[in-house]
């Protein structure tokens, strides 16, 4: 087992889709659950993971907008989710551990993105935060003994490239001296390669591998939101007529070539025996601790160590315990 930081040398691309990736995998009778599996990245993780055999739950808050989104997509079923009430992940985890169905792939996928103002969900948590870590902190923990009557689980959690930049802010995580949408998101991606780095350092032994994954910069084919489209041509990401810019190798992608890392993380056979690692490119990322600058031509979003750090992985599973308690 391994948990380094080192390429494995896959065949696979940046360019490369999530059909691709599971090209000859067979997932027959095995179950995943996707939340947020109905939107944008997340539907056609769905969508390629039921291609290849699996039987997927989207866990979706908007039951019925969920369920339109996948409608016609065989092997793909919607239950009800809010990450942010941790009654609703309780319920959902017991519905699914009073069955006996093992989860062989948890894909830990919703997220909240850039929130202009500063929300906070009913725990008085700020929302990034709650949705992306610390809601998927707790259905983890509920679902372990179903990910244990797996006996081969993979749990995939999607960050982002900001995780590089994602400092924790230990003594103000919700921001109540001063809230700032960036570093927010960027917190709640650092949080999300952190929690991996410790869980799988726990449940490995359980045969229960992590990994967090950096899927690219994708925004969708269009048309995009006014207010969005001069930051989006700042950041070299549409043209000056608007479209979008699809560059994989410099991490700018489409949808299903950003859904392919999430797969890889859930089902490639390129990782067995590995775990605890960043993934980026449909492969693991290397490990780059050199500080380089954001520009329209180059997105930096490799690891690092400050990312990986297992004091402070360890440190902010105690204090997601303790936000729980």
């Amino acid at each position: 087992m391994t948990s380094q930081q080192i390429p494995l040398g896959t065949p696979f691309t940046a360019a490369s889709t999530a059909t691709d990736v599971l090209q000859g995998v067979d997932l027959t009778g095995e179950e995943a659950i996707v939340t947020g599996g109905h939107s944008r990245l997340g539907r056609e993780v769905s969508r390629a993971l039921a291609a290849a055999g699996a039987s997927v739950t989207v866990a979706a808050r908007d039951t019925a907008r969920a369920a339109e989104a996948v409608a016609g997509i065989d092997g793909v079923r919607v239950e009800q989710l809010d990450l942010t009430d941790p009654d609703s992940i309780d319920a959902f985890a017991a519905r699914w551990n009073e069955t006996g169905r093992p989860v062989h792939m948890l894909v830990n996928n919703a997220a909240v993105l850039f929130t202009p103002e500063l929300q906070l969900d009913a725990r008085g948590h700020e929302l990034a935060f709650s949705t992306s870590h610390l809601g998927h902190f707790q259905l983890t923990r509920a679902l372990l003994p179903a990910l244990r009557a797996a006996h081969g689980a993979r749990v995939v959690t999607v960050t982002s490239g900001a995780a590089r930049m994602g400092g924790v802010r230990w003594d103000d995580l919700d921001f109540r001296s001063g809230y700032d949408p960036v570093a927010a998101y960027a917190q709640s991606k650092r949080a999300n390669v952190l929690f991996t780095v410790e869980l799988d350092r726990r449940t490995a032994g359980q045969d229960i591998r992590a990994f967090a994954v950096h899927p690219g910069v994708v925004i969708g084919p269009g048309p995009h939101a006014p207010a969005r489209v001069d930051s989006y041509r700042a950041q070299g990401l549409v043209d000056e007529h608007g479209a979008t810019v699809i560059d994989p190798e410099v991490g700018k992608k489409t949808v299903e070539q950003g859904a392919a890392t999430i797969v890889f993380g859930a089902a490639s056979p390129w990782l067995d025996g590995v775990g605890g690692v960043y993934l980026k490119d449909n492969d693991v990322a290397v490990l780059d601790d050199v500080e380089r600058p954001m520009t329209a031509d180059s997105i930096p979003a490799d690891a690092n160590s400050a990312m990986r750090d297992p004091a402070d992985a360890r440190r902010l599973w105690a204090l997601s315990e303790q936000l729980l308690a």
